[in-house]
């Protein structure tokens, strides 16, 4: 069991922990309903110390990355980041990641906790073909997620800076205690937000620094149960639930992410034969018409035919309503209506677009992960 630098101050603040990738982690603290809507409404700090740092540096770093990612590399400006994928030679998500730009020789990836090192093996296998260099720093890290249309106001508050200039997907380098902060604005539940990299030694430190400052703007604790609800209210994918090395990025919604255009890269034969074939199921969402909360492995049917399975289900704390994703055949359309089988019973259900919550224009600010 792994456990991150903020382990006994999660304990200290009653929070219930989980086992999650390995790691010890909070899954709550005051409840998820609120955790959820704290975010929402006003700022909630998250522990996602679990997530993995793998580093690539070197004369063709770059070259390396535009090799096993599917996004455009070439794209990045100096300290920007980008949302990409890790396919196979088949097409498959190994995984989904951000990619850091801080030099043309200098790129970071955040990479799924699950997936760390076998990531890395994977990304480790073509040091050899390039002048670059992989390293796994993922034990030098702590990550803290500050999310919410607060956060602004608190970070500015606890590093007496002005943090508005900097745009959703870039990110700075800063000193706090004599060490070097990555601040990067990005996150994992449709909110603005920021998520920082910092050294184990530090974490607990700036955890109580944000928590203290943020009092004001109404902060709370958040677990990974809340980061759960948030991200499917966006319908966002998890690696293990919407993604994985069976599906391939159309079939996942995310064919924005494919840059067929960019050159030759990893899987990009099979990803232009599956274009040219079509797919045969999508990953859609629903919501409930009946009443009944929609959790993985769920059956969805219409009628006597088995459409799929439910990959990622829950009571939306936003919209007050159970929402779902799942893979179903590409002839289902918006607002056809389906039934999900929850505790051998039939219950209706209509399938919706995403994201499911839709926040008001006039409080857009920013809005995809990590």
């Amino acid at each position: 069991m792994n456990y991150t630098a903020l382990y006994d101050v999660h304990r200290k603040m009653g929070a219930k922990m989980t086992e999650f990738a390995g790691w010890m982690m909070p899954v709550e603290y005051m409840g998820i309903r609120d955790e959820h809507l704290s975010v929402r409404n006003s700022v909630g700090l998250f522990d996602i110390s679990h997530m993995g740092e793998i580093e690539v540096y070197g004369k063709e770093g770059a070259l390396l990355c535009q090799r096993i990612t599917t996004n455009d590399i070439g794209k990045l400006k100096k300290f920007q980041s980008q949302y990409t994928l890790l396919c196979n030679p088949r097409g498959g998500i190994i995984d989904d990641t951000i990619v850091y730009k801080f030099s043309d020789e200098h790129f970071f990836m955040c990479v799924n906790a699950v997936n760390t090192i076998k990531d890395y093996d994977w990304i480790k296998s073509f040091e050899q073909k390039f002048n670059a260099k992989v390293v796994n720093k993922s034990s030098q890290y702590s990550q803290l997620a500050l999310q919410g249309p607060n956060s602004e106001r608190v970070l500015n508050d606890v590093f007496q800076m002005d943090f508005s200039a900097l745009k959703r997907f870039f990110f700075n380098l800063m000193e706090w205690k004599g060490e070097n902060l990555i601040v990067s604005r990005t996150g994992y539940t449709g909110e603005d937000g920021f998520e920082i990299f910092l050294s184990w030694n530090l974490a607990e430190a700036l955890w109580e620094e944000i928590i203290e400052r943020g009092k004001s703007y109404g902060i709370n604790a958040c677990g990974l149960g809340a980061r759960d609800t948030l991200r499917i209210e966006m319908g966002y994918p998890l690696y293990g639930h919407e993604i994985d090395e069976d599906k391939n990025p159309f079939e996942a919604g995310l064919s924005s992410f494919v840059k067929i255009e960019k050159g030759d890269f990893i899987a990009k034969d099979s990803l232009m034969s599956a274009m040219e074939r079509g797919v045969k199921k999508n990953l859609l969402g629903f919501e409930m018409v009946d009443r009944g909360i929609p959790r993985e492995g769920h059956r969805i049917l219409k009628g006597d035919i088995l459409l799929g399975t439910v990959t990622s289900g829950t009571l939306s704390p936003s919209l007050e309503k159970p929402i779902g994703m799942g893979y179903l055949k590409t002839n289902m359309e918006f607002g056809n209506e389906i039934e999900v089988e929850i505790r051998e019973t039939r219950r209706r259900a209509k399938i919706v677009s995403f994201p499911f919550y839709k926040k008001p224009a006039k409080e857009r600010k920013n809005g995809r992960n990590s």
